[in-house]
């Protein structure tokens, strides 16, 4: 039986550019993917490959020092192009070129699937280990930590998301063997957050519950702490349907799966629509010269414009693989009293702007429209943050270090994700994600 958790604090921003149709409208071939480090926080990378090296789809680009079964693989079959590093030498992406007429076939990894080690070992190996976050910190999963509970969110409330029961129609088989797996990895719950009223079929071995799709009601963390929140000394997972998926293949077919649907998005696309492509690829073959040509530069985000990651068409798709917006910079903007000015097309959540009742699409830029200042205590964070903490005094914990005050006002239970709405009402303009990050 299913259980409905209506969540009130949120908020839905009203953008341009969304979908009209969710099926895939093309195959998109990228030119190059990329294998980026830092989109798994906690993984220290070490190379297992060499510039020129011809690689198999799912074959071993980089491993985590601390635990070397953990690996990155390969999206595609193909050529290791180049191998960037930043500071210090610290390696900022793995790029492959795909080469399907000669490559090698894709890396089998065998599995038992009612073996608990086993299954353990596949999941490193396939670099779907590394897909998964761990509660406490928001990290990739220590594999010697056994989980209190498993949250799976089944919905993705970000703004112009691509409904995550849309990514897996069809793949009823993979979701059923993806859960057993993980059912061998915890003696708690797999729990599935769904949309309200949604027709996804029960997963056996899984309690599903539902949310009222209202952001950030999507995010695994938020549907851990409205269901059975984080206490200290307690470990929980968190993953989308998506990855689930994925398990589920590797199960069954012994390959790992890097296909995935990506939404194209944006007031600042010609044609907002979803293409089928492979996990890492390349921005530019994603949007084929789809950006509007109206004198503005654009903000190309791999993400959603809260949480997204501004990577320009020179940049990659970053994980969690699933959307980029197109949206104006801003730096170009010319208007009589700025952010002032009480325009009906201002996007803003302050009542004082009209176009805020008036049920308009919004195409807001980059602009912070305002300086940085100290933090001012309004209780605003707390309007669009579902959580029984104080986000207010937990940030001003987080800005003094004081880690015991963090542990007493909820640092366990969050993720950077939690606060991105906070962060675009904050009149204080402050880098709420990466502090909490940091």
């Amino acid at each position: 039986m299913r259980r409905t958790v209506n969540l009130t604090k949120g908020l839905n921003l009203a953008l341009e550019g969304g979908l009209r149709d969710f099926r895939p409208a093309g195959e998109c071939v990228p030119a190059s993917v990329a294998v980026v480090p830092s989109d798994y926080p906690g993984l220290t990378p070490k190379c297992e490959v060499a510039e020129g090296d011809t690689v198999a789809m799912g074959q071993p680009l980089l491993r985590h020092k601390a635990d070397p079964d953990i690996k990155l693989v390969s999206p595609v079959a193909g050529t290791v192009e180049a191998i960037v590093r930043g500071a210090r030498r610290a390696i900022e992406r793995v790029v492959v070129k795909p080469d399907a007429g000669s490559a090698p076939a894709p890396v089998t990894i065998e599995a038992d699937p009612g073996d608990a080690a086993s299954v353990k070992k596949a999941l490193k190996l396939s670099g779907l280990w590394a897909m998964m976050r761990q509660r406490p910190y928001d990290i990739i999963p220590d594999p010697e930590a056994e989980p209190r509970d498993i949250f799976v969110t089944a919905m993705d409330t970000a703004p112009l998301a691509l409904p995550l029961e849309e990514a897996v129609r069809g793949r009823e088989d993979d979701l059923r063997a993806g859960a057993a797996a993980l059912r061998l990895l915890t003696k708690g719950t797999i729990y599935i957050g769904a949309p309200k009223g949604s027709t996804m079929a029960e997963i056996p071995g899984t309690e599903t519950v539902w949310f009222a799709p209202l952001h950030p009601a999507g995010n695994a963390g938020i549907q851990a702490a409205n269901i059975a929140p984080v206490n200290k000394g307690e470990t929980v997972w968190t993953l989308d349907i998506v990855t689930l998926a994925r398990i589920g293949a590797l199960m069954n077919t012994g390959t790992v799966d890097t296909r995935t649907l990506v939404a194209l998005t944006g007031s600042e696309l010609k044609k907002p629509r979803v293409v089928s492509s492979v996990i890492g690829a390349d921005i530019a073959s994603l949007l084929a010269g789809d950006e509007k040509e109206d004198g503005r530069r654009h903000r190309i985000i791999s993400g959603n414009v809260l949480t997204g990651i501004p990577v320009g068409e020179e940049g990659y798709l970053r994980c969690p693989y699933r959307q980029v917006t197109g949206i104006p910079e801003g730096d170009d903007a010319d208007e009589f009293m700025g952010w002032a000015l009480l325009s009906p097309a201002k996007m803003s959540v302050s009542r004082s702007f009209p176009g805020r009742f008036l049920g308009r699409l919004f195409s807001p830029d980059a602009r912070i429209n305002g300086g940085r200042r100290a933090m001012i205590m309004s209780g605003v964070y707390d309007r669009y943050m579902p959580m029984d903490i104080m986000p207010e005094y937990l940030l001003k914990a987080i800005r003094g270090k004081d880690i015991d005050q963090m542990e007493a006002l909820g640092i366990y239970d969050v993720a950077p994700e939690d606060f991105a709405l906070a962060e675009y009402a904050d009149p204080s303009k402050l880098p709420l994600q990466k502090m909490v990050r940091e």
